[in-house]
């Protein structure tokens, strides 16, 4: 069976790129640096925090090095400066099964950060939660088994737990291909999860036809959770669209409102893409073209959303709406 395929994506009219992107780039760390994407961001103590993912490559020929995650600041949400030194690297769970860790991402809860992360391990991928108040020392709470990632905590308690989104790896029950669904889980103190539902699956979005999931935490808005999501669509004749012999996938962000008190149940959803991959350094020079990766978001008190975006798995960018007109585009389930 020929796969149905998504064509011509365009972003939503109601979203806005920053003049400035990218925001950060390998140029603006001040250690070894490759590859600056897939942040996680969140207001904290009054100041814009971010963690980001740094990859390491060699030159020529170009091959995979190591991953770390380094540290951020900003007054503004904008201008960056990057700390000193990485964060954490592969020995943070101080174990040799963990090949590397990557993908962070940030949550306020209780006046504390609650950080979720991938981690690659020998014997699959597992998703991890960890806590801290100074991005110095970190609580490792809890490792799922394989295969989960793209974990994202509520930003408070709902009925007196702890919520998640997370999108596990069902290979094998779904066909024996990529066919990933976001799902939730609920925790009583962030270490055991379970009452897991699924949310969302693949074949709601006609502009995917490969995975979707969670991108960024959730926002809490009057009408409900305001969700960002990653939606994925593969193309078999795409080529070489990056620095990989073949790249056929591209990645766009969606947006999606959840219920407020039961939030695996969807109010309502956009049928198109919030954000598709159009722009220069999103469709060009980059290790693979033609992905946006959604794993930030902020609503400020003026309104405004600001969505923070891994663009062609190289550089972090910026964009921003006004929450109304998300909402508004969010039709009914």
């Amino acid at each position: 069976m020929t796969m149905q395929t998504a064509g011509v994506l365009k972003s939503s009219p109601v979203i806005r790129r920053h003049e400035k992107n990218p925001i950060l780039t390998a140029k603006d760390v001040p250690y070894e640096s490759t590859l600056v994407y897939n942040a996680g961001v969140a207001k904290y103590h009054g100041k814009y925090v971010m963690v980001f993912r740094n990859d390491v490559w060699s030159d020529e020929p170009r091959k995979f090095k190591y991953i770390n995650l380094g540290l951020a600041l900003s007054d503004d949400g904008v201008r960056w400066t990057v700390q000193s030194k990485p964060i954490i690297d592969r020995t943070f769970c101080n174990d040799d099964e963990v090949e590397r860790i990557y993908d962070p991402r940030l949550t306020v809860v209780d006046g504390r950060v609650v950080m979720c992360f991938a981690v690659d391990t020998k014997h699959g991928l597992r998703g991890g939660i960890a806590r801290t108040d100074d991005f110095e020392k970190f609580e490792i709470l809890s490792l799922t088994v394989p295969d989960n990632r793209n974990m994202v905590v509520f930003p408070e308690k709902i009925g007196g737990v702890y919520h998640r989104l997370e999108r596990p790896f069902p290979v094998y029950s779904r066909g024996g291909k990529d066919r990933f669904d976001m799902w939730y889980s609920d925790s009583p103190d962030l270490r055991y999860w379970g009452n897991s539902h699924l949310v969302m699956g693949v074949e709601r979005f006609p502009y995917a036809n490969d995975k979707i999931g969670s991108g960024a935490p959730p926002v809490k808005t009057p009408k409900g959770w305001l969700t960002v999501i990653h939606t994925v669509d593969k193309d078999e004749s795409r080529g070489k669209n990056g620095w990989e012999p073949a790249w056929k996938k591209r990645y766009c962000a969606g947006i999606a409102l959840l219920d407020i008190c039961e939030p695996w149940k969807v109010i309502g959803y956009s049928r198109e893409p919030l954000l598709a991959p159009e722009a220069s350094y999103e469709v060009s020079g980059g290790l693979r073209n033609n992905v946006i990766f959604p794993g930030g978001m902020i609503l400020e008190d003026s309104g405004e959303v600001k969505i923070y975006y891994g663009s062609a798995d190289t550089v972090e960018c910026l964009a921003s709406a006004d929450v109304g007109d998300l909402i508004g585009l969010c039709t009914p389930a």
